[in-house]
């Protein structure tokens, strides 16, 4: 669960060529950017994510935030610039800094993160903070592969890792 679990928590959901995107915001910023099939399970993402938060959707409010992260699914390799509420632990949020310093167009080791944030054996929990990423593309989850060079589980799909990995490196 995120930092920003209570009060009131904006949201707006959109389509994008990879399903359905909603993007939430706090009072400190953006605090989840989810993609699923169906925007039921955006609904159902949203209310588990901020249990105690008043939910608000706000598509016109966010409607900038929204077209900034559907360029962000179209085009990965641009980069995106919203205040974001990262929440989660000070590992988890050690791994999500050295993710956004991996270049669009390259991938990282589980283990080489590890590395970077000095924790070589935390391999395992690397991957769980991966997946306790809410913050699609922002925290770019998806440039990380396996040691051997293979895609590995992705919480939005490794249908959708693969389609961003091919987006950034046809740039």
């Amino acid at each position: 669960m995120n930092a920003s679990s209570s009060n009131v928590i904006h949201f707006g959901l959109t389509d994008s060529s990879l399903g359905v995107v909603a993007v939430a915001r706090s009072a400190k910023g953006v605090c989840a950017i989810l993609l699923a099939d169906h925007r039921r399970d955006l609904l159902s993402e949203l209310r588990q994510q901020f249990p105690k938060a008043e939910l608000v959707e706000d598509a016109a409010g966010l409607a900038s935030a929204l077209a900034r992260v559907v360029r962000l699914v179209e085009s990965p390799a641009a980069g995106i610039d919203l205040p974001l509420d990262l929440g989660g632990t000070e590992f988890q949020q050690r791994v999500w800094r050295a993710l956004r310093k991996i270049p669009p167009g390259t991938t990282a080791s589980y283990a080489d993160i590890a590395r970077k944030i000095d924790a070589p054996k935390s391999i395992r929990a690397v991957a769980q903070a991966c997946g306790a990423n809410t913050l699609a593309l922002a925290i770019p989850c998806h440039r990380v592969v396996r040691s051997d060079g293979a895609l590995s589980g992705y919480r939005w799909g490794v249908t959708r890792k693969r389609a961003l990995l091919e987006r950034e490196a046809a740039r």
